[in-house]
């Protein structure tokens, strides 16, 4: 069976949990905005799950990714007819899943197992 990984386990070189403090900035009612936020540490290709602290009335966090190294994109979507404003410096858990086959692109190199 092909595998393109380079350890014998599998394709992943890491996982990390980060807390970063966030402070999103408000979205006018019924709308969805991805917004970006500096973590250092990053790669293009890397696998992010994001979880916010506290429940929100009316706010929900859509796709998490990494848009460009240290660079941390969360798409918020405002379902109430108000503008809301996500809680100011709240500590998001950042999960991080870290592939070790990149191309030069940040694209995972992937086969299919069969």
């Amino acid at each position: 069976m092909p595998n393109p990984s380079t350890t014998p386990q599998g394709n992943i070189a890491g996982n990390w949990i980060l807390s970063v403090t966030l402070s999103p900035a408000a979205l006018h009612a019924t709308t969805t905005s991805e917004q970006t936020f500096t973590v250092q540490g990053l790669n293009l290709g890397d696998f992010v799950d994001v979880s916010k602290p506290t429940s929100q009335a009316g706010l929900a966090l859509g796709n998490a990714r990494v848009s460009a190294a240290n660079t941390l994109a969360i798409t918020f979507t405002n379902l109430s007819t108000g503008t809301l404003t996500p809680t100011a410096s709240e500590v998001y858990m950042v999960g991080v899943t870290r592939p070790d086959n990149l191309t030069s692109l940040g694209n995972p190199v992937l086969t299919q197992i069969t």
